[in-house]
């Protein structure tokens, strides 16, 4: 493939000599190169397109929202060019053709941004400080997208976190019973059914237009987030899947990761629950932002957003465990029931702190 990277290099960056191009980051699902150059550095990123089926589409919304950021940024900031601002926007580079993506003879997508220098990223939450900071992009991020028309952009994954369309989905697969393995995950089932009614609430509030629509990243973890050298969050990366969403999208899905005290596939159970601390760094940082913005169903409702996504990812493991391991990649046969029992761990965690996490965001807002 190395002479094949050149020559995409190629149709972003004519005539600019390429000095070398090496894998990088610890992404999962698009294939991401640091492409080096005499002035200047970029990325180079391969779209996973079996998993994200409207490239198109994926790349109109990245333009449309960094777009914005940036007239939003520049507004804000006169002197944003200046780079007295710590704030950065992802950019992305402009094909021979005035594209965005390419499509190579293979069919593969590939795209590429400005490298912004001088940034780190963490794959783990290391201190309060950083979850503090990671909730101030985030928030930033919104806040900069909120009259930004979210029905302008193209659901990247349909019904990402339509938790009715998640629970049909784990009631076919329960019923079907496909890999025989229904018998073998009954306390997780039941589980499930025990919550399902309560985990509607926040489908249903959007349906009765009590909490608006707004532009949502969808990937709230703490590496979708660049730091400088002084630990402040200075960017919010990996925007594939941008698209119409409700604040408790990515702020549940934030608290999910960002406080969980084991890892996603943790076996012992006794290791994982949700760090408080964190809980309320998070929410600092992000309310310090958008508390303003949001109405009063959704401060109210915001704290319970946390176990509505530990939930729906709970579900969708143990609805790829039923079904025999064909979405999510698995290490071992019980690799996403484990996934599985870690999410609704975390979550009974977060039902036993409820209180104070209501009491938190209160406070805050």
């Amino acid at each position: 493939m190395g002479t094949e990277l050149y020559q995409i290099c190629d149709q972003f960056l004519p005539g600019i000599k390429v000095q070398n191009i090496i894998p990088y980051g610890s992404g999962h699902i698009n294939d991401t190169f640091k492409v080096e150059t005499e002035n200047k550095n970029y990325l180079l990123q391969r779209v996973n397109h079996s998993i994200f089926k409207n490239v198109e589409g994926l790349t109109g919304n990245i333009i449309k929202v960094t777009q914005h950021l940036k007239n939003k940024l520049y507004r804000r900031y006169p002197y944003r060019k200046s780079h007295k601002l710590k704030v950065e926007v992802l950019t992305a580079v402009e094909t021979n053709n005035g594209d965005f993506i390419i499509k190579d003879f293979a069919g593969n997508y590939w795209r590429m941004f400005h490298f912004i220098e001088n940034s780190k990223s963490y794959d783990r939450v290391e201190r309060a400080e950083l979850v503090f900071e990671g909730g101030k992009a985030y928030g930033l991020f919104m806040l900069m997208l909120v009259d930004f028309p979210a029905e302008e952009l193209v659901e990247t994954i349909p019904q990402f976190h339509d938790i009715q369309f998640r629970l049909n989905n784990f009631y076919k697969s329960f019923k079907k019973d496909h890999a025989g393995r229904v018998g073998g995950a009954k306390k997780e089932i039941d589980f499930v059914n025990q919550r399902a009614d309560e985990m509607k609430m926040i489908h249903q509030l959007g349906i009765e237009n009590r909490i608006p629509l707004r532009v949502t990243h969808n990937d709230t973890k703490i590496n979708n987030v660049l730091f400088n050298a002084q630990d402040e969050g200075i960017c919010v990366i990996d925007l594939d899947t941008v698209m119409p969403g409700y604040v408790h999208f990515d702020f549940g899905d934030a608290i999910r990761t960002f406080t969980n005290t084991a890892d996603e596939d943790e076996k012992d159970l006794s290791k994982v629950s949700m760090n408080i601390e964190y809980y309320k760094a998070f929410s600092t940082g992000f309310l310090s932002e958008m508390k303003d913005v949001l109405n009063e169903t959704e401060k109210e409702t915001l704290a319970f957003s946390a176990k509505l996504m530990t939930f729906i990812i709970g579900l969708r493991f143990l609805t790829d465990y039923l079904d025999g391991d064909i979405y999510y990649k698995t290490k071992y046969p019980d690799h996403n029931l484990i996934r599985a029992r870690s999410q609704f761990k975390l979550l009974e965690s977060m039902e036993d702190q409820f209180e104070d996490m209501v009491k938190v965001i209160r406070n805050l807002t």
